[in-house]
């Protein structure tokens, strides 16, 4: 029964297409790059705040040691909070930094958020939700859990879809995880597999309280259109905002995009205003009095050599910057350039494909192979969805052998013993250059659903310095290193064999998952 439910959400009615304005690359600036900050907030930082870290018990420590140091903030949002000893961990942490904030002279200044995925995280008797409700019992003042409902989950479809098969609506899907100014990027999710052998990527931003003031006016922005969970478990939406199920689901959309679109315009203008102020007083004309008074006080901070762009994709909300951006960095890449780009989830958009496909880039595309899959062995129908990603990567390396492209496109399969795999993004290595000038980090995995039906954020990292380019060509290279080439012969070995109703039924659902 659960197996034609799956074809329950093809009843719901499709996602009205918006015209993308066109991208209009800038040939002027520090780099070529630029155009970027025509669409998001450009932030100008020294490469020496930027840390690339590489293993899951790395990030679970550094969260740790985040929380513990956080004196203004705790911010964070991931699909859900799981609910081992791990996770209670990182709650006991915040119960701790809490606890020493209310102790404090004064009123205490710590202030925490967390936002989370309200289908997923209310999943099970044990979930998110009760995870986090002895904090918001005993901090209520200080703690906030903000739990998104996407508005396409309503009326009939909601009451026919059985829980965890309801998640393939749409989700909140946006990791990110900032302390004070310290902000991480990442896509991996606050669950023991992310702490211990589920790879991912992670990037640590240090001392940037612009990014900082960014990310947290978006997460609250989100967090005023969702659901807020209550003391006794229930949730209710905020004083005279509309239900996301229950309301107008036009009028529900539009205060969405307004609150995000707000938070995304104003970091824009104050960051343009920076820019023209930093821009015109380091000019010869400039005050020196003004130059030496900042000087004397220590305020004047390194020229920045990299670039942070944050992309937003919320196509629910008719926002879709990271599809714009991204689109035009694959049209533009030019003949010579190197695109590594990962995915825990092969299920390319065809635009993606078709740009792959018919530019002139070198493409070097690591994905899970079935055994390093998250749904690997899982039950029921979930357990065909390695073989039905299997399937997917067949027909595009079919495609990719029909055009005779397999030089220029090359798949890579990510195997690990005892390890799954969920890293995702990209890294652009320019014609000619032996080190990445660019990445993008976060939660999108380039398939429909990152695009067309869950809230999604990343960045994009522009960087000058040789010496964080050399940081994540070695991230780069430890993640393909545990890789092998796919050739017209792995998918004649017996795991990859995939049984007819699966090859039938992915069309029909592969823009589900």
């Amino acid at each position: 029964r659960s197996s034609w439910l799956l074809l329950a959400p093809l009843l719901t009615p499709p996602v009205p297409v918006i015209t993308a304005p066109p991208c209009s690359l800038c040939p002027e600036g520090a780099h070529r790059f630029q155009w970027i900050r025509n669409l998001v907030p450009e932030f100008g930082i020294s490469s020496s705040h930027v840390k690339v870290l590489s293993s899951p018990a790395e990030f679970y420590e550094l969260l740790k040691v985040q929380i513990r140091a956080a004196k203004q903030r705790v911010v964070m949002a991931s699909l859900y909070l799981g609910t081992g000893l791990l996770e209670q961990e990182l709650v006991y942490c915040l119960e701790e930094t809490l606890e020493k904030s209310l102790q404090a002279k004064g009123s205490p200044d710590l202030r925490v958020s967390i936002l989370l995925d309200c289908t997923r995280g209310s999943r099970g008797r044990k979930n998110s939700r009760t995870m986090l409700l002895p904090l918001l019992r005993r901090f209520p003042e200080q703690v906030r859990v903000s739990l998104f409902h996407t508005p396409k989950l309503r009326g009939l479809l909601r009451l026919l879809i059985p829980e965890r098969f309801n998640e393939t609506i749409g989700l909140q899907h946006i990791k990110v995880y900032l302390f004070d100014d310290n902000v991480i990027l990442s896509g991996a999710n606050l669950s023991d597999l992310y702490f211990t052998n589920r790879q991912d990527r992670y990037i640590l931003l240090q001392d940037s309280p612009e990014i900082a003031d960014f990310f947290t006016e978006l997460v609250d922005a989100i967090g005023d259109v969702s659901l807020q969970l209550q003391q006794d478990d229930t949730v209710q939406m905020m004083e005279g905002m509309v239900h996301p199920y229950q309301g107008d689901k036009v009028a529900y959309c539009e205060i969405a995009n307004r609150r995000v679109m707000e938070v995304i315009n104003s970091a824009r203008t104050r960051q343009e205003l920076l820019h023209a102020k930093t821009f015109h007083s380091s000019q010869p004309g400039s005050s020196l009095v003004s130059q030496q008074g900042s000087q004397a006080s220590g305020s004047v901070k390194p020229e920045p050599d990299t670039w942070i762009y944050p992309l937003i994709q919320m196509k629910p909300f008719g926002i879709q910057i990271d599809e714009m951006v991204t689109e035009t960095l694959l049209t533009e890449a030019e003949r010579d350039a190197r695109i590594y780009l990962t995915t825990g989830y092969f299920n390319l958009t065809q635009a993606y494909m078709d740009l792959i496909l018919g530019t002139r880039a070198e493409y070097r595309i690591l994905l899970a192979s079935p055994e390093v899959n998250g749904f690997f062995g899982a039950k029921g129908v979930a357990g065909a969805i390695p073989a039905a990603y299997v399937y997917i990567e067949h027909q595009f390396y079919s495609e990719v052998c029909y055009l005779q492209q397999q030089q220029r496109v090359q798949l890579q399969e990510y195997s690990r013993d005892g390890w799954t795999f969920h890293a995702k993004g990209l890294w652009l290595y320019l014609a000619g250059s032996d080190l990445p000038c660019l990445t993008l980090i976060g939660s999108p995995n380039f398939g429909y659903r990152s695009v067309h039906r869950d809230l999604e954020a990343q960045v994009a990292i522009v960087t000058e310095s040789r010496a964080l380019q050399q940081q994540l060509h070695q991230e780069q290279k430890q993640l393909y290193l545990c890789s092998g080439v796919v050739s017209t012969s792995t998918f004649e070995q017996p795991n990859r064999y995939v049984k007819l109703w699966v090859k039938l039924v992915t069309p029909l659902i592969k823009n589900f998952f």
